[in-house]
């Protein structure tokens, strides 16, 4: 089997730099925030042997893709374009979606607007979300969660700044702190003491988990010195446009199969903004074939626990495959 190729396709009018492997039909992978095609390292070859052509993107903003400058032009519409186009450039008519973090919001968006391209959809961490009665940013404020992630995300230039001062130390305490599996207070992870930043709710991690090996911190901290972090964060600073561009979709349902995959410890999850989205999935996504809690695991999950994933995933493709 050859190894994992890397290169540069134009899609939607920019530049993606794709990770890909293997031969037969089509599953795109789509990372979170703050990661890259990296974290897809432990899916890709696995998914080849089993007879599938993998293609991880740097999604739009990040790594070796390009970054636009406007703000703007990190929507979700603007990234469900992004992967209908790659569908297109890769030469395919169909792929299997798949997504993390904002990968997986990003894969539940691609289901829902184009069932004719997107046959079936995998995500892990973020459940589907029905569009909600009014802007998610207006609603945090009005619930009084202030200090919530989201909004210290807003202003353009201060998480910036936070995270680029030691990229690799930003990364290690992201990744390792909230991807450790420990059961934590939710109130402590995703909501930020007064006058803190996002780093301050992440302990140095001691030891560092076994599943984010020096190697590839260095890698992910690379490139993050080159391009920063603005790319990403501009994910955030769209969710109430979001709202309001997906409003001809309210209510729309998601009807392929899907499978839903999260540790049982990550903060999205255990939140009470997660696990209604989590409790009401067979509601909200009806063709919802399972939902994989994977015990003593936390946010990063393909990444932490990569057997259990790549057999639940090889599973759902076959099945689906199958019928």
């Amino acid at each position: 089997m050859a190894e994992a190729a890397q290169r540069d396709i134009v899609a939607n009018g920019i530049r993606l730099q794709v990770t890909e492997q293997g031969e037969g039909p089509l599953v795109l992978c789509c990372h979170g925030w703050p990661e890259l095609a990296h974290s897809w390292r432990h899916q890709l070859p696995v998914l080849a042997r089993a007879g599938y052509r993998a293609v991880a993107p740097d999604m739009r903003g990040y790594g070796g893709s390009d970054a636009p400058e406007a703000m703007e032009a990190y929507s979700l519409l603007h990234l469900v374009g992004d992967m209908v186009g790659l569908v297109a450039a890769l030469g395919e008519r169909q792929a299997v979606i798949v997504g993390h973090d904002w990968g997986a919001s990003v894969a539940w968006t691609c289901a829902m607007l184009r069932p004719d391209i997107f046959r079936s959809v995998v995500a892990m961490s973020v459940p589907f979300r029905p569009r909600g009665p009014a802007p998610p940013l207006a609603m945090l404020r009005a619930a009084g969660l202030h200090n919530f992630y989201w909004l210290y995300f807003q202003p353009p230039g201060v998480a910036e700044a936070e995270f680029e001062r030691d990229p690799a130390a930003s990364l290690r305490r992201i990744l390792g702190g909230i991807g450790s599996g420990r059961p934590r207070d939710t109130s402590q992870i995703l909501t930020l003491p007064e006058g803190g930043g996002f780093l301050d709710l992440m302990p140095e991690p001691v030891p560092r988990p076994a599943w984010l090996p020096e190697a590839d911190l260095a890698i992910m901290a690379d490139v993050y010195r080159r391009t920063g972090f603005r790319g990403g964060l501009n994910y955030y600073r769209n969710l109430d446009r979001n709202w309001e561009l997906l409003a001809a979709w309210h209510g729309a349902p998601i009807h392929q199969p899907a499978l839903f995959i999260a540790g049982a410890h990550d903060p999205v999850i255990v939140g009470p903004l997660g696990r209604k989205a989590l409790d009401t999935l067979p509601q909200t996504v009806a063709g919802l074939r399972r939902i994989v809690m994977v015990e003593g695991a936390g946010h990063w999950i393909q990444q932490e626990r990569p057997d259990e994933v790549n057999a639940a995933l090889i599973e759902f493709l076959t099945e689906l495959d199958r019928n």
